[in-house]
């Protein structure tokens, strides 16, 4: 089937739906989401959205908080700009339907996280992202512009490519003219043509072995600009998590919120006693990259599989209701935190890097925005601090909006794009091809270029990834598309790209560790 829409956003999680909401009025709106709309990363953000709300903090604070965590990697103009807008999204994301917490008093009851100066994280509980999918989801359910489309996988953005031209990362004026999707329910690839396509596909968590990103993170935004020599930038610096659940048969990995440690849980090693004082003088406080350093070299120090979190000290009253999410899952799995320490080690979290955007969230193709955490900003730098994230995605939503809207007039579709071309293909048989390979590869990743790296292990990754590159390669040019063949490759572009970057880097700075550097 072919399809015309003025814009076309891939993914549904705040970045796509705020984004959405804001094109709507202007054009036909077509969001194509590759499984379940609820189901992404979104949905997962346990701590909230970072927002200097009240005069007891400062814009300035946030800055510096955000400019430290970046390790000096920010890009000044745009930290400040995100944090200055911050404001004005959260009172569209409330007049959106959004519900954050506030106090007796009437104002937003704020939690602190590791690496900020003052308690500025707006949240709904210990389920935020949840509470803001669930209202965006409405509020596009209510638009009459907007069709949502469940189920539709994005396999590639069309460009010149597809129109018989060659195209290399040095073709001066790549445009995007839609993409092609695979409809799960008619096993059909479809073509979208639109005026403007958004990309807002997540992360790419399950490159590793544990990581707290849903399956459905594997990177498909970023392989997609990748193949359509689009530019990407700090893909090395990849966030672990420094507290994931440790429960090692659970996929994807239960995160414990940082805003647990800011209201006073501690961390221990595996005999109960205080560490981070060895490392840093905010102590459980620390930002992430510190923290998961620290706990991994803890852990190799044992020779243990994980350490503790210790929230007991904590009022019970304030414990349960803070973090009922926690509190329940937790004692499903015999772990009552009132009274146990909660056993944690760090997970694979979120991408600082990936596909690089100026202010306006364009990508440098053409009529290719990006937002959320498949985006390059230059918020981030080296390391993001803690609940900065949501906050990216919906200031760049609005900035990508607000670019697509002027631009959408002049804009045509164009009617030379080819369907996509299936003739010859046959049907894998041997799914354990594909699986097997996906489990080598998280081994590599998890293995070689986890939190801290060496040149040795990124030679080893690379010369692996190359080899499990060009197998898939070939058994992608023989088989009829499927999802899980897709995802395979766009995990292998990702790591790769990971991979590459790291070696590049010859300075320890963010979250990239190479005990070559020290």
């Amino acid at each position: 089937m072919r399809y015309n829409v003025d814009f076309l956003v891939i993914g549904s999680g705040i970045a796509g739906l705020s984004y959405a909401l804001k094109v709507a009025d202007h054009g036909k709106v077509c969001i194509l989401t590759k499984t379940n709309a609820s189901e992404g990363s979104t949905k997962y953000a346990q701590g909230g959205i970072a927002a200097v709300m009240y005069d007891d903090d400062s814009f300035d604070k946030h800055i510096q908080d955000t400019l430290i965590a970046g390790d000096g990697i920010c890009n000044r103009e745009v930290v400040e700009m995100t944090i200055r807008e911050a404001p004005e999204r959260i009172k569209e994301l409330v007049q959106y339907g959004v519900n954050f917490d506030k106090d007796r008093g009437g104002r937003f009851d704020l939690h602190r996280e590791g690496g900020h100066s003052e308690f500025r994280i707006l949240h709904h509980k210990d389920n935020t992202g949840a509470e803001i999918e669930r209202g965006l989801l409405q509020a596009v359910a209510d638009h009459p512009n907007i069709e949502l489309k469940e189920n539709q996988f994005a396999i590639d953005l069309i460009t010149q490519h597809h129109l018989g031209q060659r195209v290399t990362k040095h073709t001066p004026g790549i445009e995007c003219y839609g993409a092609y999707a695979l409809n799960a329910d008619t096993h059909e690839i479809d073509t979208y043509l639109a005026k403007v396509t958004l990309l807002a596909t997540g992360g790419m968590g399950n490159v590793y072995t544990t990581t707290t990103t849903p399956i459905i993170s594997t990177g498909d935004g970023v392989a997609m600009v990748h193949r359509a020599r689009g530019v990407l930038k700090d893909m090395e610096f990849v966030q672990f998590h420094p507290t994931s659940l440790y429960n090692p048969s659970e996929k994807p990995a239960f995160l414990i919120t940082e805003a647990l440690r800011g209201a006073g849980a501690i961390l221990k090693d595996y005999n109960g006693n205080e560490f981070m004082g060895k490392y840093d003088p905010r102590q459980s406080l620390a930002p992430r990259d510190i923290v998961a350093r620290a706990i991994d070299n803890e852990m190799k120090i044992a020779g243990v599989d994980h350490l503790y979190l210790d929230a007991r000290h904590i009022d019970k009253r304030e414990l349960i209701n803070g973090f009922p999410t926690i509190y329940a899952k937790c004692l499903e799995c015999g772990i009552n935190i009132t009274k146990d320490m909660i056993p944690i080690r760090p997970a694979a979290h979120y991408q600082c890097g990936g596909i690089e955007v100026n202010m306006a969230g364009e990508s440098s193709i053409k009529n290719l925005y990006a937002a959320g955490e498949c985006s390059c900003t230059g918020l981030h730098g080296g390391n993001r601090l803690a609940s900065n994230s949501l906050l990216e995605a919906v200031v760049y939503a609005h900035n990508a909006a607000m670019a697509a809207i002027e631009k959408v007039p002049s804009i045509g579709y164009c009617q030379a794009v080819p369907d996509w071309n299936a003739e010859g293909m046959v049907l894998n048989e041997e799914m354990v091809l594909i699986t097997q390979t996906k489990k080598e590869l998280q081994e590599i990743m998890s293995n070689y270029v986890g939190i801290v790296r060496s040149d040795l292990r990124l030679q080893r990754a690379f010369d692996r990834l190359n080899l499990i590159f060009r197998e898939t390669e070939d058994l992608y040019n023989r088989s009829v598309l499927t999802e899980e063949l897709s995802e395979l490759r766009n995990l292998i572009a990702c790591a790769y790209l990971i991979t590459k970057m790291a070696r590049a880097r010859r300075e320890n700075r963010g979250l990239h560790y190479s005990i070559d550097l020290i």
